[in-house]
């Protein structure tokens, strides 16, 4: 029997302003110049994402056809994608990526643009696991990691990583695995609240914001969404100067979610795997490539190259990281805070 037709959500006004409504730029394929007047504007079309210095990422790689990569960090699929091209269907490309959600989405799209199994496998496995796919024969000419959130997992509330919509506070990259924020947060005391704003985000106003969610939770107050937390931290920032409260409360609110989000997850722990085992995976000459979006990685990062390089196991490394260029950080402001760095293996 034939399914009932199943009208689109209705909106109002003549845009639609919540993430489940875009229907036109969720299906981008099917409205493409719906997406083009998004990006036009300098925006992400909702469930998409766009891949950052790209062409800065593909000079340095140099990807011949008959070559061996590995993207641990597949998200939307445009580096990967881009990687594929350069393959020419010769050769073999790794993707890996840890989100359940995401991940079926993407390997349909590259599917339907002709590349198979012969030219790219893919696995449902956090990076800090990348030696497991590695034997004595196979390593990686190219290795590329893209620690960036994807715009599609920020954009939806229903992943709980925005403040700037409702929606649960979970920030889980596989929500079948780990604590959500909510639980996370509850169980954690005053001091390492503080510790975590501080380490994972550079937090200057860590005191507050930690005694302002203790408080809150001590008063029998709730914080299981998104909004909630928005909610406490903006309370909890009320002495701030006025001219420039609003500004200051918006940039804590996004540290503090990247702070917990780094803490939910495992990122410094998954990102310190992955970097010790980067020599061990990659052939002779084979090359590695890191975007980082906060300070806290690129050092992390920085410090591993270097120390590589001094005990000779690294040939090159990037003396300073590349940035996005001017032009592409005016029509994609995402890619502002991107740093890329590299290393050459001996």
């Amino acid at each position: 029997m034939d399914q009932p037709h199943q009208r689109r959500k209705r909106y109002s006004g003549s845009h639609p302003k919540h993430f489940d409504e875009k229907y036109k730029e969720l299906n981008p394929q099917e409205y493409s110049q719906t997406a083009q007047k998004v990006i036009q504007k300098g925006s992400t079309p909702a469930g998409t994402h766009r891949p950052i210095c790209v062409q800065e990422i593909l000079d340095f790689f140099d990807i011949h056809e008959g070559q061996r990569g590995l993207d641990v960090t597949l998200g939307y699929g445009g580096h990967t994608v881009e990687m594929l091209q350069r393959l020419n269907h010769s050769g073999h490309l790794v993707a890996l990526d840890v989100d359940p959600i995401e991940m079926p989405k993407t390997i349909e799209r590259i599917h339907a643009l002709g590349y198979d199994d012969k030219d790219v496998s893919f696995f449902n496995i956090n990076f800090s696991m990348v030696s497991s796919l590695v034997e004595s024969e196979k390593k990686y000419d190219f290795i590329l990691a893209d620690l960036g959130v994807s715009s599609m997992q920020i954009d939806n509330p229903a992943r709980g990583f925005t403040f700037k919509a409702e929606g649960p506070l979970d920030l889980r990259m596989n929500p079948e695995k780990g604590i959500p924020a909510k639980y996370r947060l509850k169980d954690m005391s005053e001091d390492e609240i503080k510790g975590m704003l501080v380490d994972n985000a550079d937090e200057p106003y860590a005191d507050k914001i930690a005694s302002g969610i203790i408080k809150h939770y001590r008063s029998g107050g709730k914080i299981n969404t998104t909004t909630e937390l928005k909610d406490v931290i903006t309370a909890s920032l009320q002495s701030l100067p006025y001219n420039t409260r609003s500004d200051e409360i918006k940039k804590a609110c996004q540290r503090t979610f990247q702070a917990i989000r780094i803490d939910v997850n495992h990122e410094y722990e998954a990102l310190y795997q992955f970097l010790d085992s980067l020599p061990s995976n990659l052939n002779p000459g084979g090359k590695v490539a890191i975007l980082t979006f906060h300070s806290g990685e690129d050092r992390l990062v920085k410090k591993s190259f270097q120390q590589y390089f001094r005990e000779g196991l690294y040939e090159l490394v990037a003396p300073e990281p590349l940035r996005a260029s001017m032009e592409e950080q005016s029509s994609n402001p995402r890619s502002k805070s991107a740093k890329l760095r590299w290393a050459i293996k001996k």
